[in-house]
């Protein structure tokens, strides 16, 4: 769990709340204020989140949940920018396998790479948990570099 608290800032084009990023375990749940911030990438471009209902939860996909469904969900890049007169908040809730599972291999499920008796190509190789986390501390998203070829 991580909370977040954005001041206000008067020269918001000046600075980022968060840099862009994508979450490397399973899901995020965020738990938000109703102050607009969170952008998400789409077709190359930010787009504004809407304004969310107080206690409404935003839920995105994370790097781990894209690898093990060979692509059927996909990670979502996001950040957070700065808003001249308000406040923004929230609290992140990462869902993802347990540190004791972190030498176990992962790779996409069996029952998506057989989908209807038909094979689809597996998108990633396995990995171990432990080594999927190292590469996203060090370089960011880890799926370019655990993709097959």
């Amino acid at each position: 769990m991580a909370c977040h608290y954005y001041p206000p800032c008067p020269q918001p084009h000046l600075t980022i709340g968060s840099s862009k990023h994508t979450d490397p375990f399973c899901l995020t749940i965020l738990l938000q204020d109703h102050n607009q911030g969170l952008q998400v990438r789409n077709h190359d471009r930010w787009v504004d989140m809407p304004k969310s209902a107080q206690g409404a939860l935003v839920v995105n996909v994370g790097d781990f949940l894209q690898l093990i469904t060979n692509d059927k969900f996909k990670s979502v890049e996001h950040r957070v920018v700065a808003q001249s007169s308000t406040t923004r908040s929230s609290v992140a809730c990462f869902f993802g396998p347990g540190s004791e599972n972190k030498y176990r291999l992962y790779g996409p499920a069996k029952e998506l790479v057989l989908l209807g008796g038909d094979h689809v190509e597996p998108v990633y190789r396995e990995v171990h948990l432990v080594e999927f986390l190292d590469y996203f501390k060090s370089n960011g998203s880890p799926l370019s570099h655990f993709k097959l070829s």
